[in-house]
């Protein structure tokens, strides 16, 4: 008895272990600041997949590219294989299908071509009597016929646009529109294969009115340089070959466009960049005003452009990044409460996102060898949302999957709602509530950080900023924290400011007092008076170089002094900057601090050293090296300060400060410049061609030690290799 227990227990787990992965929804994740994906709760779950057999097709979709849905939840499917489009209601069964139809002139046979794209345009219109009534247009993107069809809602032909005529259309122009879409006001826009210009805007009869959105193109250097050797013609035609065309369109409530696209082979390297920098020119999902601006906010951190792992396959047996190069983002689909989710073709993944560009979610992927899990996709091509459920079209199986939300969705939906509705003590709550099921989400972080500020709560909100790394967020809560601060502290603020100004002003008038005693003192000079001669030295490099070597106002050890302040002030700015300038808390220690300075230093010293003996230069080494660490002298001063000023400013002015550290950076390189010259008494021509020289030279000895370095190590290598060698055969 007890053996068939535990028979049947393993029966059980087997089955179970076989069972399990079909139920299992493919992860759902986030990524980090540093570009790591954190594994979050499911914020959709497979609720049903939807087939041919399921809607009761006759004839089965093949590769159906499109889907929509309206605000009664009725489903429209795009089906270019079979020239149709399979029209739904909202429970999955099989309303009606568009496919042959009597046009407005009179062929009864006329039918759809490759309709790639549907569009349903739900609005009020005025009837003849002056009542308003609510109207439903469905048009449809017939590809091979180049033209958009209208159907009423009950899919009743209306009428046709064919391809527009204008004089700015170039001679040899394919019309082929694969996706459309229409404003309030009847605006019909449409994206068209090889359509390089943007998005074609047309009235609601159907004429040209012009393009939006163009895409910007990438031109090589031999691109650049060829350019200049053809002809007008030529320039013109060349342009289609480097420009890329949307591949998808939808409109939003507010009338403004969302378009995506695939970067061409040529434009992988600047959509890789825009994923961090941000930019939109090269960017794959862009949201378009009726001008042609693109106003999309990228504030998370990275572009909303779908998977970050983009080149490194990830360490772990997870499915994140399992695929390299860019997302093809391929459709996109507006949410609730201004969310967005888009598709990425190439990993079959789904990636949502807030109104500010933050990514509240991933999920999906391709099956793996143990067959398709839930929430995986062989192909997809296609998104919607039918309320609160999101459908994606799966164009390999012939398939849609409805996904609906958990509770942790909902309560994610309610707190970016609360926080739309300015309902800001719920969204803390909702917000709270998220981080105790999901406590790596920076979004909820944020989320927080706008909830306080807009609750008045300021410092507050920099804390959560701080935790979120949003350097934006929290300079506009520090901004006004920082304005109520300076009314309650007005004395202090004026006060602080006075007594450094007047501790500076006493500092250079003590260093002045030491320096003009030294200067007639006709002894040996102290360390004091050798360190504070930098002081005058930095004001007037030419007299000062010219005694710091004649007159021997300076010294090694004071040259090492003002190096090691250098090497301090580095450090400090390193570690202690303020949160927007250093928001990741970057920290560096004093030994790589000092190696970062020393190393160009010697490289500096030796190679200038080793040019100016060749053509008569008047320094020795010990005065290039004194001269070059005096030279040094504005680091310190001006470091430390700035590095106090962090403190003070926000990221708008945070130029202020780069100005003030290019400043001080100019200043360095032009007492360098001084003491070449003083110190060799060189000609000005001579010595910028010195200076010129000493740059190659520093490169030259970096390649000989690198040389030298591998060298060294093989033969290392060599020798460690015979003794094992020997050890073995002895």
């Amino acid at each position: 008895m007890k053996k068939v227990i535990i028979s049947r227990i393993a029966i059980i787990c087997c089955l179970v272990m076989i069972l399990c992965p079909m139920f299992v929804n493919a992860a759902t994740y986030t990524y980090s600041i540093d570009g790591e994906a954190l594994v979050s709760p499911d914020a959709y779950e497979s609720y049903r997949t939807i087939d041919s057999s399921t809607i009761g097709l006759e004839v089965a979709l093949s590769s159906p590219t499109d889907i929509k849905a309206d605000k009664d939840g009725n489903i429209y499917i795009a089906d270019p294989f079979n020239n149709r489009i399979v029209v739904l209601d909202k429970y999955y069964n099989f309303k009606f299908e568009i496919s042959k139809f009597t046009n407005m002139n009179g062929i009864s046979g006329d039918s759809l071509k490759g309709c790639q794209g549907v569009f349903v345009w739900e609005g009020i219109e005025t009837a003849d009597d002056g009542s308003y009534i609510n109207e439903k247009y469905i048009y449809v993107a017939d590809t091979e016929n180049m033209r958009i069809v209208i159907f009423d809602e009950n899919g009743n032909y209306l009428r046709h646009l064919d391809k527009p005529s204008s004089d700015v259309f170039e001679e040899g122009d394919i019309y082929k529109p694969e996706a459309v879409a229409v404003s309030s006001s009847k605006r019909i826009y449409v994206v068209s294969a090889q359509l390089y210009q943007g998005v074609m805007t047309l009235n609601d009869e159907g004429e040209f009115c012009g393009y939006i959105g163009a895409t910007k193109a990438v031109y090589s250097l031999f691109d650049v340089i060829w350019r200049n050797f053809q002809t007008q013609e030529q320039r013109e035609a060349s342009v289609q070959n480097i420009s890329s065309p949307f591949n998808n369109i939808i409109i939003d409530d507010d009338g403004f466009l969302w378009v995506t696209k695939v970067p061409p082979a040529d434009e992988a390297g600047s959509a890789e960049a825009a994923l961090t920098n941000k930019s939109g020119d090269y960017a794959t999902v862009k949201k378009i005003s009726t001008s042609g601006d693109d106003i999309m906010k990228r504030n998370g951190f990275f572009a909303p452009m779908g998977e970050v792992a983009i080149r490194v396959r990830a360490s772990s047996a997870s499915s994140y990044g399992q695929t390299t190069g860019i997302s093809d983002i391929v459709a996109i689909a507006i949410g609730d409460e201004g969310t967005y989710s888009i598709i990425d073709e190439k990993r079959s993944k789904v990636y949502t996102y807030n109104q500010k560009g933050e990514l509240l979610f991933a999920f999906g992927d391709k099956p793996g060898n143990n067959g398709a899990q839930i929430g995986e996709f062989n192909k997809v091509s296609s998104i919607t949302y039918q309320g609160s459920d999101m459908i994606i079209l799966d164009a390999h199986t012939n398939s849609f999957t409805v996904f609906r939300r958990t509770k942790y969705g909902d309560l994610l939906m309610t707190a970016i709602e609360h926080n739309n509705d300015r309902k800001f003590s719920l969204a803390i709550e909702d917000w709270k509530a998220v981080l105790q099921r999901n406590n790596n989400f920076d979004a909820a972080y944020m989320g927080l950080g706008d909830a306080y500020y807009r609750n008045g709560d300021y410092e507050t909100a920099m804390e959560y900023y701080k935790v979120a790394y949003d350097t934006v967020g929290y300079s506009a809560a520090f901004k006004l924290w920082r304005k109520g601060f300076v009314e309650k502290n007005i004395i202090w603020v004026i006060a602080v400011p006075v007594a450094a100004i007047f501790l500076i002003g006493w500092l250079f008038k003590f260093a002045a007092k030491i320096n003009a005693k030294a200067a007639i003192s006709g002894r040996r000079k102290t360390f004091k008076e050798e360190f504070f001669y930098a002081f005058h030295l930095i004001f007037h490099p030419f007299d000062g170089f010219w005694d710091l070597k004649h007159e021997k106002r300076g010294s090694v050890r004071g040259a090492i002094a003002w190096l090691g302040l250098a090497v301090l002030a580095f450090t400090y700015q390193a570690v202690g900057e303020a949160f927007i300038f250093n928001p990741r808390g970057s920290m560096s220690s004093v030994i790589m601090q000092l190696s970062a300075l020393l190393v160009p230093l010697l490289l500096w010293t030796i190679a200038n050293w080793c040019l100016t003996t060749l053509f008569n230069g008047e320094g020795s080494l010990k005065d290039v090296f004194i001269a070059s660490c005096y030279s040094l002298a504005p680091i310190p001063l001006i470091i430390f300060i700035t590095t106090l000023l962090t403190y003070c400013v926000t990221d708008t002015e945070a130029t202020f400060i780069s100005l003030i550290i290019s400043v001080c950076y100019v200043w360095l390189g032009l007492l360098l410049f001084c003491s070449t010259m003083v110190t060799h008494d060189y000609s000005l021509g001579k010595n910028i061609a010195t200076i010129i020289g000493t740059i190659g030279g520093m490169a030259v000895i970096m390649f000989i030690c690198a040389l030298f370095t591998g060298l060294f190590t093989k033969m290392i290598s060599f020798i460690s290799n015979i003794i094992t060698e020997i050890q073995y055969r002895s």
